[in-house]
């Protein structure tokens, strides 16, 4: 049965459950810098990409310049004055300290910028579980594979003893980019028929189901 030595997971949606903030954070910068305030719906399906190219998706006829203003508004917005409160799903921790037990090496690929990164990480106390972090700010924002390769690289960890844990189709896009291959979750921002499209090796709906089949393709001692 093929091993695993790092496990790469994305954050928002696929171990913190911060759907409902961003999309707040969304629609209150969105009125800030007085835009349309687009459906919930919407705004979800762009949740994993880097700031600018998610405000683009949302707001494709935007200047530079109002692009940057909505990047500063959304980013003040979800730091400090959204009150949407948001907690990683349940049995995260579990999973972090058990896949390092089991001597997996862990790494976060997100399209959160690193400001936020660092300061959810430090808020959850989850940041001493992973190895390294990448986000599109040092990287290159998804489906691009950069942030993969650069991992990969500095923990010096072959394609094929690797995998990448997301739950939008970015996610899936950027692993199947970059060779790698990938497990789909389904309790976050994109629904799992768009993630099978993708052809993950895994399909879970829970973190915990997550914990089983990375068990059952733990490293070898």
């Amino acid at each position: 049965m093929k091993s695993y030595r790092l496990a790469i997971f994305d954050w928002d949606g696929t171990i913190m459950n911060s759907e409902a903030r961003i999309v707040d954070a969304i629609k209150m910068a969105a009125r800030e810098c007085g835009l349309n305030i687009l459906p919930d719906e919407v705004n979800k399906q762009i949740i994993g990409l880097s700031l600018d190219k998610a405000i683009l998706g949302l707001y494709p006829d935007l200047s530079q310049e109002m692009v940057v203003k909505m990047a500063e508004a959304y980013t003040r917005s979800f730091l400090e004055d959204s009150d949407v409160h948001m907690v990683p799903f349940d049995g995260a921790e579990a999973l972090l300290y058990g896949l390092r037990q089991s001597g997996f090496k862990l790494a976060i690929a997100t399209g959160k910028s690193r400001k936020g990164l660092n300061q959810v990480l430090k808020e959850c106390g989850f940041g001493v579980y992973f190895d390294m972090t990448r986000t599109p700010v040092e990287s290159a924002s998804k489906p691009d594979p950069l942030m993969l390769h650069q991992i990969l690289e500095q923990l010096d960890v072959p394609v094929e003893e690797a995998v990448m844990i997301g739950d939008t189709t970015f996610d899936m896009e950027m692993a199947q980019n970059c060779g790698m291959d990938r497990i789909a979750i389904s309790h976050g921002v994109h629904h799992m028929h768009q993630l099978e499209a993708f052809d993950p090796v895994a399909k879970v709906d829970s973190l915990g189901e997550l914990m089983q089949f990375l068990m059952t393709h733990a490293p070898r001692v």
